[in-house]
C-alpha cells in the first residue's frame, strides 16, 4: 500500500497526531490536581465527585469501537476534525460551569470528542508509516506521548490551577484544539478502510455501547458499594449479555464494527492484556499519589504536579529506547521485563513502608521505576498489537488498544481507588468529633482536609495528621495489588508470545 503522505510530510503528520493524543491523554489526569479547587468551589457530593473524575474515561471507552468503525466508513481525518470540534465545545461548557452537573456533562462530552479523535490517530499513523522500522519508531512516539500526557497532566494542571483556578484546566484545550484543526486540515491525509461498505450496524453500535458502559459502571459501583449491593451485579450481568451478543454478531455480519477475530492471534491478545492490566494499576496510582501529595502532605496543586515528574520523564526515555531493544532482543523478553520493572516500582512504597516512614524520596524512586517499566512495556505492547493487525483491521486494533488504556485507567480509579478508600476508613481511629464532622472525615481524605481547615488550630492539625497517616497506610496495599496485575501480565507474556515473534513485519 503506498504512503498517503509524501516523505517530507509524514513527520509533520506524526507531530499533529502526537499533539492530538497529548491533549486527549492529559485530559484523563489533568483534573486530578484541579479537583480539590473544583470541590471547594462547587461543593459536589461524594457521588458527583466520582462521576466528575470517571465519566470522561467511561464515555470515551464506551464509544471507541463505534468511533473506529465510523472513521473507516466516513473518513478518519474527517472524524478527527469533528472530534476536535466536539472537544472544543465541551471545554467551553466546562469553563463556564457553575454547578457540579455542568462539569459532569462537559466531561462526558469531552469523552465523546476524545472517542472520535483517538482511533483516528493510530489509523492515520498506520497508513502513513508503511516502513516497518519507521512505524515502530512512530508508535514508540505515540506511546511516549500518551503515557507522558497522562503523567504530565497533573503538572500542567497544577501550574494553571495555582494561578488561574480550576477552569483553566479546561480552557487550555481551546487554543491547542484550534491549532491542531488548522494544521490537520492542511497536512493530514484522508483514508478509509476498503471493507467499510454495506449497511451500518446500528444493532452492533447499541450492543457495544450498552455493554461497555454497563461493564465500567458495574465495576465502578462494585468498588463503591461492595459485594453486598445487588446493583453492580445487575450491571455486570447486563454487560456480559450485551458484549456476548455483540461478539457473536460481529463474527456473523459481513462488515463488522470490530474485528474480534484479532483476539485469536496470541500476540494481539497478550499485547492487549499487557496494556490493560498495568493501566488499571497506573490509573489508580496516579490518582492516589496526587491526592496524597495534596491532602496528606499539604502541597499546592503545582507542587503536587511537579513531584510527579519522575514518572513521565522516565516513561518518555524508556519509550524512545524500546524500539532499539525490540531489534536486539526477543519481544517476549523486552515486554515481560518491562512489566516486571513496572511491578517492582508499584510494590516499592509498600515494601519500604515495612521498614521506614514514607516520604517523598520513596515515592519519587517508585515513580521513576514505574515510568521506566511502563514506558518499555506499553511501547512494545503497542507496536506488537498494531503490527499484528492487517492494514484493513487497524481501526479495530486501535479501538481495542485505546479501550484498554482508557477503561483500564478508569477501572483502576474505581476498584483500587475504592479499595484504598475502604482501607483509609478502616485505619482511622475513633474521632472525637460531632456526628456530621466525623462522617465527613470518614468519607474521604479530601473531606478530612476540608474539615481540618474549617476547625483550624491544634485540633485541625491533629485531624489532618491522623487522616494523612491513615491514607498513607491505605494506598500502599493498593499499589501492591497494582503490582500484582503487572506480574500477571508479565507471566502471560512469557507463556503465550511466540519466541520468534517479530512485530515490525509489514502487513
Amino acid at each position: 500500500m503506498p504512503s498517503l503522505a509524501p516523505d517530507s510530510r509524514r513527520w509533520i503528520v506524526l507531530a499533529i497526531l502526537s499533539g492530538s493524543l497529548l491533549l486527549i491523554s492529559m485530559d484523563t489526569t489533568i483534573l486530578n490536581v484541579a479537583f480539590p479547587s473544583l470541590v471547594g468551589d462547587l461543593q459536589p457530593s461524594a457521588v458527583q465527585q466520582l462521576w466528575i473524575i470517571d465519566v470522561y474515561a467511561l464515555a470515551l471507552s464506551g464509544l471507541l469501537v463505534t468511533a473506529g468503525a465510523l472513521g473507516d466508513r466516513w473518513g478518519r481525518k474527517r472524524l478527527l476534525m469533528a472530534g476536535f470540534c466536539i472537544f472544543s465545545l465541551a471545554s467551553l461548557i466546562a469553563v463556564f460551569s457553575t454547578e457540579a452537573w455542568h462539569v459532569i456533562a462537559a466531561r462526558a462530552l469531552l469523552g465523546v470528542g476524545g472517542a472520535a479523535i483517538m482511533p483516528s490517530t493510530l489509523s492515520i499513523l498506520r497508513s502513513v508509516f508503511t516502513d516497518a522500522r519507521e512505524r515502530a519508531f512512530a508508535l514508540a512516539v505515540w506511546a511516549a506521548v500518551f503515557g507522558g500526557g497522562m503523567a504530565f497532566g497533573p503538572v500542567v494542571g497544577g501550574l494553571l490551577v495555582q494561578d488561574y483556578g480550576w477552569h483553566s484546566a479546561f480552557l487550555l484545550n481551546l487554543p491547542v484544539a484550534a491549532l491542531i484543526i488548522v494544521a490537520g486540515l492542511r497536512y493530514l491525509p484522508e483514508s478509509r478502510a476498503p471493507r467499510s461498505t454495506g449497511t451500518w450496524d446500528w444493532w452492533g453500535v447499541g450492543q457495544s455501547v450498552v455493554g461497555m458502559l454497563a461493564l465500567a459502571g458495574g465495576i465502578k459501583q462494585l468498588g463503591k458499594s461492595g459485594v453486598g449491593d445487588p446493583l453492580p451485579w445487575v450491571l455486570l450481568l447486563l454487560a456480559a449479555v450485551a458484549l456476548t451478543v455483540f461478539v457473536r454478531r460481529q463474527l456473523r455480519v459481513d462488515n463488522p464494527l470490530l474485528q474480534v477475530r484479532l483476539f485469536a492471534k496470541p500476540a494481539f491478545s497478550v499485547a492487549a492484556t499487557a496494556i490493560f492490566l498495568p493501566m488499571v494499576g497506573m490509573g489508580a496510582i496516579l490518582f492516589l499519589v496526587t491526592q496524597w501529595f495534596q491532602y496528606g502532605q499539604g502541597y499546592t496543586p503545582l507542587e503536587a504536579g511537579l513531584r510527579l515528574l519522575p514518572a513521565p520523564l522516565a516513561l518518555i526515555c524508556a519509550s524512545m529506547v524500546a524500539p532499539v531493544l525490540m531489534q536486539r532482543f526477543a519481544i517476549r523478553h523486552v515486554l515481560g521485563t518491562g512489566l516486571v520493572v513496572l511491578a517492582a516500582g508499584m510494590a516499592m512504597p509498600w515494601t519500604l513502608q515495612q521498614f521506614t516512614e514514607l516520604g517523598y524520596p520513596a515515592f519519587a524512586a517508585a515513580l521513576t521505576v514505574m515510568g521506566l517499566g511502563a514506558g518499555t512495556a506499553t511501547t512494545v505492547a503497542s507496536v506488537t498489537l498494531i503490527s499484528a493487525a492487517a492494514a484493513d483491521e487497524v481501526s479495530s486494533a486501535a479501538a481495542i488498544e485505546e479501550t484498554c488504556y482508557e477503561l483500564g485507567s478508569a477501572m483502576g480509579v474505581a476498584t483500587l481507588g475504592s479499595t484504598a478508600a475502604a482501607l483509609y476508613r478502616g485505619n482511622l481511629p475513633v474521632l472525637d468529633l460531632d456526628g456530621p464532622s466525623a462522617a465527613a472525615v470518614r468519607d474521604s481524605v479530601g473531606e478530612a482536609a476540608h474539615t481540618a481547615e474549617r476547625l483550624g488550630g491544634a485540633l485541625g492539625q491533629a485531624l489532618i495528621d491522623t487522616a494523612s497517616q491513615a491514607y498513607t497506610l491505605a494506598i500502599t496495599p493498593a499499589f501492591l495489588m497494582a503490582g500484582g496485575l503487572a506480574v500477571a501480565a508479565a507471566a502471560t507474556t512469557w507463556a503465550l508470545i511466540p519466541r520468534d515473534l517479530q512485530p515490525t513485519e509489514n502487513h
